[in-house]
C-alpha cells in the first residue's frame, strides 16, 4: 500500500483540497442561553415558574402571612349543636309498675305521719300546752265539772296507734286508687291517643 491511502481525501465539493470555514451566525437573531432541566430557573410549559411565596416581595404596610392561619383567613369557630327535640305521647301505662311506685310511696306517707303525730305530740306536752287546755276547760265548766285532764283523754299511746291505723288504711287505699287510676288512663289513651311529651337535650 502506498502512503496517499492512509490519510483521508479531502470533501468532493472543497475546491483546491482546501476546507471552506463553517458559516458564521446571524447577528440579528442572539441565541438564548440554554439552561439545565434540573436548575431551579428552568422555564416549565413555555414560561418561568412563579417565585416562592417566601421569596416573593414585601408590599409596604402589608403583614406577612402567617404559618397558623389559613390561606382563606381566620379559622372560624366550631357552630354549636342544635338542641334536639322529640315529641312523644304516653300511650299506655303498666298497671303493675303503678301499682308497686304506690304502694312504696304510700308506705313511705304512712311512716311520716306516725312520725309526725308522735312528734306534735310530745312538742304540746313540753309547751305545756295539755295543761293550759285543761286549765280552760276547767274554767268554763266551773269548779263543780271537777278537773278535766287531756292527756288521759289524748295519750301518747292512743295517738301514736290512732296515727298507724290511718297510716294502714292510706297505704290500701291509694294503693288501689292508683292501680284503678293506671287503668282509666290505658282505657282514655286509647280513645284520644294519650298525654304528649316533649322531650329536649340539655
Amino acid at each position: 500500500m502506498s502512503n496517499s491511502d492512509s490519510y483521508p481525501k479531502p470533501s468532493s465539493g472543497a475546491a483546491g483540497g482546501v476546507r471552506q470555514p463553517a458559516a458564521a451566525p446571524r447577528v440579528g437573531a442572539p441565541t438564548r442561553p440554554q439552561q439545565r432541566p434540573g436548575m431551579p430557573g428552568a422555564a416549565t410549559g413555555g414560561g418561568q415558574r412563579p417565585p416562592a411565596p417566601s421569596q416573593r416581595p414585601v408590599v409596604p404596610g402589608q403583614r406577612p402571612a402567617q404559618s397558623g392561619q389559613a390561606a382563606s383567613g381566620l379559622v372560624k369557630p366550631a357552630p354549636k349543636a342544635k338542641v334536639r327535640r322529640a315529641k312523644l305521647l304516653v300511650s299506655k301505662v303498666d298497671p303493675w309498675s303503678v301499682l308497686k311506685m304506690a304502694f312504696l310511696l304510700s308506705v313511705a306517707l304512712g311512716i311520716v305521719t306516725v312520725v309526725a303525730a308522735i312528734v306534735l305530740w310530745t312538742v304540746l306536752d313540753l309547751t305545756g300546752i295539755f295543761d293550759q287546755v285543761d286549765s280552760l276547760l276547767g274554767t268554763l265548766a266551773g269548779s263543780e265539772g271537777g278537773g278535766f285532764e287531756l292527756k288521759k283523754v289524748a295519750s301518747l299511746g292512743q295517738v301514736a296507734s290512732f296515727a298507724t291505723i290511718i297510716a294502714v288504711i292510706n297505704v290500701v287505699l291509694l294503693t288501689a286508687l292508683s292501680m284503678l287510676s293506671a287503668v282509666l288512663y290505658n282505657i282514655a289513651a286509647t280513645l284520644v291517643g294519650g298525654i304528649g311529651v316533649t322531650l329536649t337535650d340539655d
